[in-house]
């Protein structure tokens, strides 16, 4: 398989992003995630596809309020494509984006490959 620059320097961004201890907990916690439901200032309910920015950065840091380290950190793995976030509302709801590690998890459980010789 042929890997051009573009795809190389995607891979290069996600491992960066996951490179760091804090994005990696974010997205173990994202990747535990799913089908929340948030409920809004009026009692309206809506279904959500992931935690928000607020869930986020209270498990992480433990804190109720965003910190700009979770926002900057969430920015880094949505950034690298590792993750999704969408604007409902006053929420910002974060999800891990499944096709992109779907691609990343068979980029890494390829064989090597097969060399009559070797350096």
């Amino acid at each position: 398989m042929i890997v051009t620059e573009d795809i190389a320097a995607a891979r290069a961004k996600m491992f960066k992003a996951l490179g760091d201890r804090t994005r990696v907990q974010i997205f173990d916690f994202l990747r535990e995630r799913c089908c929340d439901v948030a409920i809004g200032e009026e009692g309206d309910v809506m279904p959500v596809q992931g935690p928000s920015f607020g869930e986020v950065c209270c498990h992480i840091t433990g804190k109720d309020r965003i910190t700009s380290t979770i926002s900057f950190h969430l920015n880094e793995l949505k950034d690298a494509g590792l993750i999704s976030v969408e604007k409902q509302g006053k929420y910002m709801i974060c999800s891990v984006n499944r096709p992109t590690v779907a691609h990343l998890a068979e980029y890494l459980g390829q064989p090597e490959p097969q060399r009559d010789e070797c350096c």
